[in-house]
């Protein structure tokens, strides 16, 4: 099983992850994409990276706004997977939405 990340450890991290917040026992990020078109063609991208990592976020659709949620469920927390994938979702947002 993955070891939870320490506060200092999660602190850490989001100082290269500066759209990401900690709540609760996850990383949180809240994007707002063009159009709703956009936002679907991030969370396809998002659930591909998802699938070949075998480590998925959970992900609200509220027309072009996502919010994405990255836990270790098994771990109960926050581990060096939840940042990883908070790096690739932050790539995948770079290149569909052009910034």
């Amino acid at each position: 099983m993955a070891e939870l990340l320490t506060d200092d450890q999660i602190n850490t991290a989001l100082g290269t992850l500066p759209e990401w917040r900690s709540e609760g026992t996850a990383l949180v990020r809240v994007a707002e994409l063009a159009s709703f078109a956009q936002a679907i063609q991030v969370v396809n991208r998002v659930a591909e990276v998802a699938e070949n990592d075998n480590h998925h976020p959970d992900i609200t659709i509220s027309w072009r706004t996502l919010t994405f949620r990255c836990s270790t469920h098994s771990a109960g927390g926050v581990t060096s997977a939840d940042v990883s994938l908070a790096e690739e979702i932050d790539n995948v947002l770079d290149v569909i939405s052009g910034t």
